[in-house]
């Protein structure tokens, strides 16, 4: 097959299974890959997002995975544009979000012999972290559509290393018609019973959304992180932290739903306490103590814990001048993407349950590629509010090119402190010089925010006050708003 019969037959049966949308980087080796999706587009029948960077592009198109619980396709080149793609192939595979990863390699035979953009094993680069296919120049139809099928079943990330060989591309093929592609059958998970009493409480981390519904049917306290989607409501603490430090000595068992990373007073106390964890369908099994009871597909509980029990957890508590930042943009904001950093744990705090669709990259919870990620939401979404230091809007700052974005209804709210200032928390604060912290681990930066937005085409907004932010709020994205605290 010529590499353009190749690469036609491989995205129209992508598309047939579901893949709609398609993040391609700017290639040479992947140009019958970029055409085959063009042609898709034409037909309306997939739309194709162009990104510069294979780093943003890859975090992209992860944020639009998420948001829509549907597979995207990343196309690239061949050498490091691959290589460019590792943090989001981590990321993706530790919470389970379906990107399927099309690299463009040469034929085999220049592997290993000095060739231009040659890796010697493109295939398989992500290792454990995504699946990996191969296709070379001998492939057959079946073998391309039974790839194409297995990518789409994988529900994980994948990577498809397709060898292409001279000529490149072909223009004028036709997409191949390929019938409807059917996801396989989920099979049926067994239910274990959780005997219910006024010793416990309920955990909600990432991927923990199910927490919700099995806390309101025991009637437990609920203690759910921010980006766990199960902060919905009562029974849900509106302060957990406060209420653990005046009720922890009394709880003894814990259910915990996904994976909870955000307080390490959580983790002390699902480390002492009887443990009940629900296998998370995005974010795997969650026993890093090894003192879980019980791992199972589905928690049912057995009884209910008394009404008592529930209110003792409502306690009052002050916030903080940060904490009534983060708290505002909590409440105003509907659909919301959380940074890895020192805000979201000030969120943990203090955020009321109520309805909201909240994403964060908590599957590695690392800074980088988060402006591409909410990016990427906001494009499959709508309008969308991003909460993030100044330091994770600056590790992603190439993210900002809105060269064919289009319309982008995505506002960045940046609680700007001038650096890291979650490092002032850890035990590194006290162990080591005030000018030692700030140069090695809060690194201020110097970065103009404003020209930074000006550059890329965003709209800026200077706030040091709620009322100044509130002013602000209604500015239509794409917008930077820099909170000064």
């Amino acid at each position: 097959m010529s590499s353009q019969s190749v690469a036609n037959l491989l995205l129209a049966t992508l598309n047939a299974g579901g893949v709609q949308r398609f993040f391609i980087a700017p290639g040479s080796r992947s140009q019958a890959l970029a055409i085959a999706a063009a042609k898709l587009e034409s037909a309306s029948k997939a739309r194709a997002t162009v990104r510069l960077d294979e780093r943003s592009l890859g975090f992209t198109a992860l944020g639009a995975a998420m948001a829509s619980g549907k597979p995207v396709a990343v196309i690239v080149t061949s050498g490091t544009a691959v290589g460019n793609l590792m943090p989001v192939a981590l990321e993706a595979h530790h919470s389970s979000v379906p990107v399927i990863f099309i690299t463009a390699d040469r034929p085999e035979r220049l592997r290993g012999v000095g060739a231009n953009q040659t890796l010697e094993n493109q295939g398989g680069i992500f290792g454990f972290a995504a699946r990996s296919f191969e296709i070379g120049l001998d492939a057959t139809e079946g073998h391309i559509g039974s790839v194409a099928r297995a990518a789409l079943d994988a529900a994980a990330p994948v990577q498809i290393n397709v060898q292409f060989d001279l000529p490149l591309s072909d223009g004028a093929l036709e997409l191949p018609e390929i019938s409807p592609v059917l996801p396989e059958a989920k099979p049926e998970t067994s239910a274990v019973h959780v005997p219910i009493d006024d010793s416990m409480v309920v955990v909600a981390g990432a991927g923990g959304e199910a927490a919700f519904e099995f806390a309101k049917a025991a009637n437990l306290p609920l203690i759910a992180e921010p980006s766990s989607m199960a902060r919905t409501g009562s029974p849900a603490i509106r302060f957990p932290m406060a209420a653990l430090l005046e009720r922890q000595a009394e709880i003894k068992k814990v259910v915990v739903f996904g994976k909870p990373t955000l307080s390490r007073q959580v983790q002390a106390l699902i480390a002492s306490s009887e443990l009940w964890v629900e296998r998370s369908l995005s974010h795997g099994d969650f026993d890093p103590h090894g003192n879980a009871t019980v791992v199972a597909d589905r928690l049912v509980p057995q009884g209910r814990a008394s009404d008592d029990w529930v209110r003792s957890f409502n306690i009052e508590f002050e916030l903080s001048e940060r904490q009534q930042f983060v708290s505002y943009v909590w409440q105003k904001s509907d659909r919301l993407v959380l940074g890895a950093s020192d805000l979201i744990r000030e969120l943990d705090q203090v955020a009321t349950p109520e309805p909201k669709e909240v994403f964060s990259n908590r599957g590695l919870a690392g800074i980088d590629g988060t402006v591409s990620t909410a990016i990427g939401i906001a494009l499959e979404r709508g309008e969308t509010t991003l909460l993030l230091g100044d330091l994770t809007l600056l590790h992603d700052a190439s993210g900002l090119n809105l060269t064919d974005i289009g319309e982008l209804p995505l506002r960045i709210v940046v609680g700007n402190d001038s650096g890291g200032h979650i490092f002032s928390r850890l035990e590194v604060a006290q162990e080591i010089a005030s000018e030692q912290l700030s140069r090695f681990f809060i690194t201020p930066q110097q970065v103009d925010l404003a020209a930074l937005a000006s550059a890329y085409g965003w709209k800026y907004q200077l706030c040091n006050s709620i009322a100044s932010l509130d002013a602000a709020w209604d500015v239509t994205g794409p917008v930077i708003i820099d909170y000064r605290l």
